[in-house]
């Protein structure tokens, strides 16, 4: 039994956050009914390769789940959604704020029809503020949490993937857990705001902002680890990452090099003196390097226990034997996308990998089929078809 089986969730989302996060709860089991527009669905859909309308981050983000086509501009669709709220336990969206209060669909309505309900709004840069009604996206909060000021030397430079979307949905959905696990011992539901720009500082600022941590002026600033641990190591062929932080490992880069003697150099033979003179340091160290291909560099380190590794592109990250030994990776078939690669919810249960979910929905694939099994009868399906409530 997977440990969210019986849970329902309700998502309304646009893009990453609220879709991810939805996802990965309806990978341990939830249910999850997506709805989506009447026109285009989730614009998601569209994005980067696709095929029969469905894209590759659209069914990265969105397997397991069920769609259905709602107007929520329509008072028709406001109830049938006040319907499905009634018995779901999470309704999750990443609206921006007073948008569903606007749809009357708000915590507050929907939590009054369903007291144990989990309401999850997520928004770019929460519910107040200056900014709480401006538009976000991954570039947006990375600039303005500090993604963009710790990746460059010097110069803004962005992490180039969606990195801050994927940590508020990692949020959400833990939040989410947390706010389930509460109503267990008390009945009750509440609500839940998490926005973009907080949960990318919260997930940053451990070491990228531990020289802004200690106030007092006596405080002894360091190098940033990210100063220290993310040279690229450059060899006759190619690049790999050496990782060694701790004084033995240190040690035995320079035995695995044959350049022992540099511990003993009264420039670096402390930790002070080696921070101080790093520059010269990595140049000897870089020189080692470069009079060797990349897999006489990796089997001499391999061979001393020190943590590296060739910096694999994407081909070979997918090809990796200890993927395939994790079992972390699968082929689906889909009906309208083919063949597609799926990566499974990396927790394990009790030891068990979780089975991916089945491939991402067509846009409103069960509406007809949902609504159904929550008691709206063919009569009524088809006048909400007629008004236009639903599609």
């Amino acid at each position: 039994m997977k440990p969210l089986e019986g849970i329902k969730v309700l998502e309304f989302s646009t893009m990453i956050t609220a879709s991810f996060a939805a996802m990965m709860l309806g990978e341990q089991g939830a249910s999850v009914i997506k709805v989506e527009p009447i026109e285009t669905g989730d614009p998601m859909r569209y994005f980067g390769t696709n095929k029969g309308g469905i894209s590759g981050i659209f069914a990265n983000c969105n397997r397991g789940k069920q769609s259905i086509r709602i107007d929520l501009k329509n008072s028709e669709g406001q109830a049938l959604v006040r319907e499905l709220a009634a018995e779901s336990d999470v309704v999750i969206h990443n609206f921006r704020p007073g948008v569903m209060n606007k749809l009357n669909l708000g915590s507050d309505e929907l939590r009054k029809l369903n007291p144990k309900l989990i309401y999850m709004a997520v928004s770019g840069f929460g519910t107040e503020g200056p900014l709480h009604n401006a538009p976000a996206y991954d570039p947006v909060i990375q600039a303005h949490a500090g993604f963009t000021a710790s990746q460059g030397q010097g110069e803004p430079v962005f992490v180039r993937n969606l990195m801050c979307d994927k940590i508020t949905a990692y949020t959400a959905c833990q939040a989410v857990t947390s706010a389930l696990y509460a109503r267990e011992k008390t009945a009750e539901g509440q609500h839940l705001d998490l926005s973009m720009l907080d949960a990318g500082l919260f997930f940053l600022f451990p070491d990228a902002f531990m020289n802004h941590t200690l106030l007092d002026e006596d405080a002894i600033q360091q190098p940033l680890l990210a100063d220290l641990m993310y040279e690229l190591t450059v060899t006759k062929d190619g690049a790999l990452t050496v990782s060694a932080s701790t004084e033995q490992q240190r040690a035995r880069v320079l035995q695995a090099l044959e350049l022992e003697w540099l511990s003993e150099d009264p420039r670096f033979d402390t930790m002070e003196k080696l921070i101080a003179n790093l520059g010269e340091y990595r140049s000897i160290l870089s020189d080692a390097y470069m009079a060797l291909t990349t897999d006489e560099a990796l089997q001499k380190l391999q061979d001393h226990d020190v943590p590296c590794a060739k910096c694999h592109d994407r081909d070979e990250v997918l090809n990796q034997p200890q993927l395939a030994v994790n079992n972390s990776v699968e082929v689906q078939e889909h009906p309208i996308m083919g063949s597609l690669r799926v990566v499974k919810t990396p927790a394990r249960f009790s030891g068990v990998v979780l089975r991916a979910g089945a491939p991402a929905p067509a846009h409103g694939e069960h509406t007809d089929a949902v609504l159904s099994s929550h008691g709206v009868d063919a009569q009524r399906l088809q006048s909400l078809k007629d008004s236009g409530a639903v599609a």
